[in-house]
């Protein structure tokens, strides 16, 4: 049940009580495992499902989103110690020229409450930074965002960039001017127009 109380904490949007109820039940001895899937990874789940529906808006997403995070903070001493498995690492961030991070900021914290591990490298970045840090952190997806028009071709020089250097990485772009004609057009691997879809692409991918 105090499983359940995680989860609904999470959809309240109440990041003090998860925070609170995620400490009871690591004193408890509750394996981490289930309090991360069950609980906070399963109200993301959830979240995301609602927001599809028309149900939960940005704003929700964002709160509920947050209070996944402190429930996460508390785990991840934890989960580092290898009581609970990754998914997969995801490097994320937008690209060279574009200052915007709210997209991708809400994109990183469903992945990670995917239970996905996440590298967020900020805004403005490099496509030699993006290839740089997959490289040495092995990572499994290269999440680009872009809000802009005129960075969307930051993306696929690092699209490009990803393929020369050969990295097994695959490449997932969104942000408001994105579209899929113009992921095939680049050669990235997926496009999403949303944060929940992002998160079903990356485990499409994964699978």
């Amino acid at each position: 049940m105090a499983i359940q109380d995680i989860f609904n904490a999470v959809m309240a949007f109440d990041e003090d009580k998860v925070k609170q109820l995620t400490q009871t039940e690591v004193a408890a001895g509750t394996e981490i495992g289930a309090i991360l899937n069950q609980g906070l990874i399963g109200a993301m789940d959830t979240v995301g499902e609602r927001f599809s529906a028309g149900e939960l808006f940005v704003p929700e997403m964002l709160m509920a989103a947050q209070a996944m995070k402190a429930g996460l903070e508390i785990l991840k001493p934890l989960l580092s110690a290898g009581q609970a498995q990754s998914r997969g690492r995801v490097v994320i961030g937008t690209v060279k020229g574009d200052l915007h991070d709210i997209g991708k900021n809400l994109v990183a914290m469903m992945m990670e409450g995917a239970g996905f591990d996440v590298v967020d490298l900020g805004v403005d970045v490099a496509s030699e930074k993006f290839v740089q840090t997959a490289a040495e952190k092995k990572a499994d997806v290269i999440a680009l965002s872009a809000l802009l028009t005129t960075t969307m071709p930051a993306m696929q020089t690092t699209v490009t960039a990803v393929k020369e250097a050969g990295l097994a990485s695959r490449t997932i772009i969104g942000g408001a001017p994105v579209t899929q004609g113009f992921a095939d057009q680049i050669g990235a691997d997926g496009y999403s127009p949303d944060a929940p879809g992002a998160v079903k692409l990356v485990k499409k991918l994964m699978a």
